[in-house]
């Protein structure tokens, strides 16, 4: 008998391999933990590494198991990925037994973006309060979904080795931690212990502080940290770097022979007082404190102690503008604020930006809640709120069961008002010392420097008013293909920009460019971000103003390169229109309000209208222009602008009026002969300006002690104006083109209600509605008369949101399409984002 047959061979399908290369931010983030989870759970074989690319992972298995990795690839990514790109190569097979990761490839053009710093995780959290975990009260608790990231980077690809922890060894419980693919510290670059990790340490300063916080006879006798004594010895004082300073605690290594063996990490630990306990205690008794945060310093202090919020503002030199403060939780401030859902989210997010909330006008304070004192924000209608983003901030406000401290802390940056963010720890001892009674610190170097952003609500979506920590470095997509190029900004709130392609970097807040520290951080920020994206300018963009430093710098180095010079108003719009994905082939009606920019007629404007696209824009209507008495004098003495107001009206300035009134009896004689004469009067047509002269001729605000103080303090009296009051102040306005808008009824009118015993807020609330209806009745005008219906609203005006709803509302009602600031601040922060965008289009392409 036959055998029977045999069954005929099944088929196997072939193994497929596959190189797939991920760009986006996904270093840092756990994506390459993540990609090995996703090709051992699929059973496949290869590897994945960091490049200057991106992330590249081969791999090789059955076509269907290849296929499910890459659908699910980009999906499914880690929460902090962002992932921009996925490219796929077919590849021969090449076997393998298992998945691997393999070190980071260095070299090639650099492509792959680095993620922004991000607030400690709920995990992390959780073992920060745990006695049990062995990372209890470790002031440096990451993981792959949290922590450090852009400040402490110095390279890509982002391993350890290219950031400052590169110094810090990992001691064998981490390592085994960053090497396990199910820890959630698998290849986490910042990872670290008590052990291994950064130090805390508080320094103290000594006998010159003779005033300040509740020390007494502890200050004259250099405060020696309570009856736990002080690790007070000469090799400490010295390792301090301060006069007559003294170290009370360190969370590491003994501070004196740190000091002795140079600032790398030691093994040896020493006893001594916990440092966030004693600065606790010291804020609880009115200190000041630098705190040495992420991307550089913070004062901070008790925000509920009047004497203590006050002598912060004297040291700093602060005026009168506002300080943020920072809550251990929502809880803490909402009876102070009106918190809506997209507040809370912002608050409680991993960004923790600075949130400015709208007050309550009346705030109960239920028994124990906190109080903050009126010098943290005075005559502002928000305050600024941000909750903990870092372990030392949660160690500082008290974990539960701690001793009482501070619920609020006022939390602002470490510098002298005017100068960058200070965050060299030897800097800090240095440039801080007339400002802070101590410094708690650490080792763990700040690369980078990064201010804390600035957000608000308005209309329930959020407005960004200063794009710095957790937002930079993430690019932004373009409408257009750029060629690579650099914008430099403004002078003002400086960001430069650089592009390539379809992508656009804004860097972190720089600052004011008046100052040199301010400048050479300009430079060095411009190499960083550079290095960390691999653009290579080919042209360069700035703002036309013949006298920014900004544009000076451009001239400097361009290095052959083209610069383009671009009209700062049309800069505003075109951000605004990138920021929405407008490719310009159509014009939009652009309404730029703000305090100054350089006019193509040599005048300031500053209320603007204009049709713009990227390729140019013609001024379609402007407010009237006036004098500005004195320049820069103006802005800070609002008084000024509301005198010239007046007399362009031909309105006398009698003595009843609060900005006559608040003109000392010298200067108002030589102001009516500057003003005579034209000496040192600039026509304007600022928008900021006229809110300038309205806050003064209404008696808000007559002295200006930070920008638009003036502006801010008037939106906060409209909104205690009765609800009853619906009256609106109307501007004229001129026939032909460009259409000029004449405040001289609006001043008028002010006048005449002042005289008839209303109140400052029913005058600021009037007037907000005659600008939103001006903005609404040109933008009619632009309509009929060239069939534009998209309108877009920027400026630093357009951060007062009151004005900012009542624009939109207006305009939305009316049929047209509103575009507003989101991602991008509508001030000079955001400013070079439109030089970008304007310079492609004027530009050669070789």
């Amino acid at each position: 008998m036959s055998a029977p047959p045999r069954p005929a061979a099944v088929a196997q399908d072939p193994p497929h391999r596959r190189r797939v290369l991920v760009r986006g931010v996904v270093q840092g983030v756990g994506f390459r933990p993540y990609v090995y989870g996703l090709a051992t759970e699929l059973a496949l074989v290869g590897h994945v590494t960091n490049t200057p690319e991106g992330v590249v992972a081969e791999v090789e298995g059955s076509a269907a198991a290849v296929a499910r990795f890459c659908d699910r690839l980009a999906v499914q990514a880690p929460p902090l990925a962002r992932v921009e790109s996925v490219d796929h190569q077919e590849l021969p097979a090449a076997g393998g037994e298992a998945f691997t990761i393999l070190a980071s490839r260095g070299g090639g053009p650099v492509r792959t973006l680095v993620s922004p710093d991000t607030a400690t995780c709920a995990d992390c959290l959780a073992e920060l309060a745990d006695p049990a975990d062995r990372r209890h009260r470790h002031p440096f608790v990451n993981c792959t979904h949290c922590g450090p990231r852009f400040t402490i980077v110095t390279g890509v690809p982002y391993d350890r080795a290219n950031t400052t922890m590169a110094a810090y060894p990992m001691c064998p419980d981490c390592a085994r931690e960053y090497a396990d693919p199910t820890d959630r510290r698998f290849h986490a670059q910042p990872v670290a212990c008590p052990s291994c990790g950064p130090r805390l340490r508080l320094i103290v300063g000594g006998a010159e502080r003779t005033t300040g916080w509740d020390g007494g006879a502890e200050r004259a006798a250099g405060w020696d940290g309570g009856s736990e004594g002080a690790a007070r010895s000469d090799a400490g004082t010295e390792c301090a770097a301060a006069s007559d300073s003294v170290i009370v605690g360190s969370a590491g290594p003994d501070p004196v022979a740190e000091c002795a063996a140079g600032s790398g990490p030691v093994a040896e630990r020493a006893a001594g007082p916990d440092p966030i306990a004693e600065a606790r205690a010291m804020l609880a008794r009115g200190a000041i404190l630098a705190v040495k945060g992420l991307g550089g310093y913070h004062l901070a202090c008790d925000a509920t102690n009047a004497g203590a919020v006050s002598l912060l503002r004297r040291r700093k030199a602060r005026g009168g503008k506002p300080f943020a403060v920072m809550a251990r939780a929502a809880s803490d401030v909402e009876h102070l604020v009106r918190l809506g859902p997209e507040e809370r989210r912002l608050l409680e997010g991993p960004v923790r930006p600075v949130v400015l909330l709208r007050r309550r006008p009346d705030p109960a304070y239920p028994e124990g809640a906190p109080r903050p004192a009126e010098a943290v924000a005075p005559g502002s209608p928000d305050l600024g709120v941000m909750l903990p983003y870092t372990p030392v901030h949660h160690l500082l406000l008290g974990l539960p069961g701690d001793p009482d401290g501070p619920r609020l802390l006022v939390m602002t940056s470490g510098n002298v008002s005017g100068e960058p963010i200070v965050t060299d720890d030897a800097e800090a001892l240095e440039r801080l010392a007339h400002l802070a009674d101590g410094w708690l610190t650490h080792d763990r170097p700040i690369h980078v420097p990064c201010d804390d952003s600035v957000v608000r609500v308005c209309d329930a979506e959020p407005l960004v008013l200063r794009r710095s920590r957790g937002y930079a470095p993430l690019p932004l997509a373009l409408p257009l293909s750029v060629r690579p190029a650099l914008a430099t900004g403004g002078d003002l709130k400086n960001a430069f920009c650089l592009g390539e392609g379809r992508q656009a970097w804004l860097s972190a807040h720089i600052g004011d460019m008046d100052d040199l520290a301010t400048q050479g951080a300009f430079e060095r920020a411009v190499e960083q971000l550079e290095s960390i994206t691999g653009v290579r300018p080919l042209n360069l963009a700035c703002d036309r103003h013949p006298g920014y430093r900004s544009a000076r710098w451009a001239d400097r180095n361009a290095a052959g390169r083209t610069v383009v010079r671009v009209q700062h108003h049309h800069a505003h719009i075109a951000a605004a229109m990138a920021e929405h994905g407008l490719d310009g082939t159509r014009p939009v009606i652009g309404v730029a309000f703000d305090g100054t920019g350089h006019g193509d007629d040599g005048a300031v404007w500053g209320g603007e209208f204009l049709l713009a696209d990227y390729a140019g824009f013609t001024r379609f209507g402007h407010l009237a222009y006036v004098p500005l008495p004195g320049g820069d004098t103006a802005v800070r003495r609002p008084y000024r602008m509301a005198l010239a107001q007046l007399r362009a009206a031909g309105l006398d300035w009698s003595g009843d009026l609060p900005c006559t009134a608040a003109c000392p009896p010298d200067e108002l004689r030589l102001l009516q002969r500057q003003l005579e004469c034209d000496l040192n009067c600039v026509p304007t047509s600022s928008m900021g300006r006229l809110f300038d002269a309205v806050s003064s001729l209404a008696g808000v605000c007559h002295r200006a002690g930070y920008e638009a103080q003036a502006a801010v303090e008037l939106e906060a009296a409209a909104l205690e104006a009765p609800a009853d009051d619906t009256a609106a102040y109307a501007f004229a306005l001129g026939d032909g083109e460009p259409v000029r808008a004449d405040s001289a009824p609006v001043i008028t009118a002010i006048v005449r209600d002042l005289r008839e015993g209303h109140t400052a807020a029913t005058v600021a609330a009037r007037f907000h509605r005659g600008v939103a209806g001006l903005v609404h009745a040109l933008c009619r005008r632009a309509r009929e008369r060239h069939g534009l219906d998209t309108v877009a609203l920027t400026g630093g005006v357009f951060a007062n949101t009151l004005l900012s709803s009542a624009c939109a509302a207006a305009l939305r009602q009316d049929g047209f399409t509103v575009l507003r600031h989101r991602r991008v601040p509508p001030g000079d922060g955001g400013l070079a984002l439109g030089q970008l965008m304007v310079a492609a289009r004027t530009t050669p392409d070789d």
